[in-house]
């Protein structure tokens, strides 16, 4: 049996999940938790073969916990399921270390045949948004320059849309100031823009707010 915990904020999501994979015959959820010190704490005691992530999961953000995961718990596969844009969050996931993201629209499906995946080793996005992948390489889109963008990049560009200060970004990912302050220089430079303006619109259009 595959063995998977939950981690997600959402009582319907971990309920719902929960229901529908209580019959299967190769996966099996032993645990559900809503925040990152219990999902850590649940790991100290016992090890799942997949954990379904939430990206937005409370007290540190999802690429953060991700993080975290691989490096105290290499053997665990992780499948980001999140609300957020697959094509703008899929790869930078991806990138820290997650084998698989799907949306909370998939179906039943395509939740079950990427635990099977990732659990064999292999990686899973979806058919559709490996298409769209390759549809905005070829544009101008905001997407595109996303996708030059490192994980922790994305962490800072997405904590500074949500109106978090240096400070506070600095605190949420256990950075320095100047560190931030780097970042959000290489972000300018990244997504093309000379301004934080210009830079938070770029963010608005990759609906990180």
């Amino acid at each position: 049996m595959i063995k998977v915990l939950v981690a997600d904020n959402h009582p319907i999501v971990r309920i719902g999940l929960k229901n529908v994979l209580q019959d299967s015959e190769v996966i099996e959820i032993i645990g559900n938790v809503s925040t990152t010190s219990e999902l850590f704490g649940f790991l100290v005691g016992r090890q799942p073969d997949v954990i379904i992530l939430e990206m937005d999961i409370p007290e540190v953000n999802g690429i953060t916990a991700l993080r975290r995961i691989k490096r105290d718990f290499p053997d665990i596969k992780i499948v980001i399921f999140s609300s957020q844009p697959e094509e703008v969050y899929a790869l930078s996931t991806i990138k820290a270390g997650a084998s698989g993201y799907i949306s909370k629209t998939a179906s039943l499906d395509t939740i079950t045949t990427a635990i099977l995946k990732v659990a064999q080793g292999g990686m899973f996005i979806t058919n559709e948004l490996a298409q769209r992948i390759a549809f905005d390489e070829s544009s101008n889109k905001p997407r595109k320059f996303f996708r030059k963008l490192s994980s922790r990049e994305i962490e800072v560009l997405k904590l500074l849309a949500r109106g978090r200060r240096n400070k506070q970004v600095a605190e949420e990912l256990g950075l320095n100031e100047k560190t931030v302050s780097t970042y959000k220089a290489r972000l300018m430079k990244k997504l093309n823009v000379d301004n934080m303006v210009d830079m938070l619109q770029q963010a608005k259009a990759l609906e990180l707010y």
